[in-house]
């Protein structure tokens, strides 16, 4: 058996409590390890942690505007891989009005959030209504096509060799943040029977296939997805932002650990939505300044006032690689303890990947070069 080695002390002038109760002129950092699971300590500074005046080799805060990628991509194995591991890849998808051929990722689990737009999935389960905000599960080697109402735009997570799993809830609940009797499966309903006899491109069927980040291609001369039936507790499932109702503390910011709604091997996918600002008048407001030193963060943002962030808009993501200190913009930190509205008022997507990631090649103009500079005070 193993156990950390913990020894809780207080050194100096900190509080007893986390997150509340320390001197306005200080500034709070935590340094965790794995991610807000494991052990941490608070240090409590006369200066931001971000003060920094610049930043000078490999390691440093990125941000991209992936919103601002034109390009449409006929398959979402063409969209542009925009951060990547050895267990986890991250698209940017400008979907087709409809797809003219079928996929199928053979290399993981596939995570679908739809950032803007409607349409319909078609998949070896049935036919899956996805609008704004959905995420849909994937499951490895599912066959799968859409079709777009209104022009969808997508983030693609692909959990590489791996499963989405559920987080463990403890003494919260398996019906906490979201009941998994909200969660949607396909139906094999009018629209998907309507579709058995759909002609492909010249009377056949392509089926791309993924696996090691490579493309086969099978062709049928029927459409594969003719499916009339199906029972078992594997498939397509469906859950929108909206349907998440998540933690909340009056009297103490919660770490993002508390609002995850995905798990896979070696990252975690969570979900930052609307909700009460803690009320105690001692409890910091904003997120608090932090080491994630195990782990890389990503947050994607998808829609509302991005409270923490200064000029950061939908359509956006940023990378904070561990090693350095990150928290809030100094126009947060204004608010960190009185916020003039009552709600945060933001959806945001976050993975955490406990090993580095990798950028992709991104086009010209994607990458807000002067990041880094951001948390400077300016006059």
């Amino acid at each position: 058996m193993r156990k950390p080695i913990s020894f809780p002390r207080i050194e100096g002038r900190a509080p007893r409590q986390a997150h509340a109760d320390f001197p306005r002129e200080l500034y709070e950092r935590e340094l965790g390890r794995e991610g807000f699971f494991g052990p941490a300590t608070h240090m409590y500074h006369q200066h931001p942690p971000t003060g920094w005046t610049s930043f000078e080799g490999p390691l440093r805060p990125r941000a991209f505007y992936l919103a601002r990628i034109e390009d449409t991509h006929p398959s979402p194995f063409d969209a542009v891989r925009f951060l990547f591991n050895a267990h986890c890849k991250m698209r940017f998808w400008r979907a087709p009005k409809t797809m003219d051929h079928l996929v199928r990722n053979a290399d993981g689990d596939e995570l679908l959030f739809v950032h803007r737009g409607r349409g319909h999935l078609f998949c070896d389960y049935g036919h899956l209504p996805v609008a704004e905000g959905d995420y849909v599960i994937l499951p490895r080697s599912t066959m799968w096509r859409l079709e777009c109402e209104q022009p969808i735009t997508a983030l693609l997570i692909e959990a590489t060799n791996s499963s989405y799993m559920l987080p463990e809830r403890g003494i919260l609940g398996h019906h906490a943040v979201f009941d998994p009797g909200v969660l949607e499966t396909p139906h094999i309903d009018d629209m998907f029977r309507a579709q058995y006899d759909l002609p492909g491109p010249g009377g056949s069927w392509r089926v791309r296939v993924k696996r090691r980040d490579q493309i086969t291609t099978v062709t049928y001369p029927f459409n594969p997805l003719d499916a009339v039936g199906w029972k078992g507790d594997l498939a397509v499932v469906r859950l929108n932002v909206k349907d998440i109702r998540p933690l909340a503390s009056h009297r103490y910011h919660l770490p993002p650990s508390a609002h995850t709604t995905w798990v896979a091997h070696r990252f975690v996918v969570c979900t930052f939505c609307p909700r009460p600002f803690e009320t105690d008048p001692g409890a910091l407001k904003v997120p608090f300044f932090h080491n994630n030193d195990d782990y890389d963060e990503v947050i994607f943002y998808h829609a509302g006032d991005f409270f923490s962030r200064d000029n950061v808009e939908p359509g956006m993501v940023t990378f904070h690689p561990c090693g350095f200190t990150h928290g809030p913009h100094p126009k947060a930190l204004k608010r960190a303890f009185e916020q003039p509205k009552s709600m945060t008022d933001e959806y945001a997507v976050m993975i955490d990947t406990r090993d580095a990631l990798e950028v992709g090649e991104l086009p010209a103009g994607i990458e807000w070069e002067d990041y880094p500079s951001s948390w400077q005070v300016r006059a």
